[in-house]
């Protein structure tokens, strides 16, 4: 158990940061559900309006230090990529 004052109060703001970042990764999962559903059903104009409304959520995670930069790019590119074939 933390002692010194400090520590005490790392421990309430890292409480406080895991309530944040827990939301924020659960609109993350929701977004990208979404795209998911658009993709599995075939429809290109509703694939990219979701994509659309997830990319910045997803980017602004990777900004807070929610998910890394890198994979979140990796997971754009690859749904901008499906949603090209659906066309094909």
């Amino acid at each position: 158990m933390a002692q010194h004052k400090s520590a005490k109060k790392r421990i309430r703001r890292n409480a406080r940061r895991d309530v944040i970042n827990h939301a924020r990764l659960g609109r993350i999962r929701t977004f990208v559900k979404a795209v998911e559903t658009a993709i599995a059903g075939g429809s290109k104009t509703a694939a990219q309006a979701a994509l659309k409304a997830a990319m910045p959520e997803m980017q602004r995670g990777a900004g807070k230090g929610v998910l890394a930069k890198k994979a979140v790019a990796r997971k754009i590119s690859r749904f901008v990529q499906r949603i090209k074939k659906l066309a094909a």
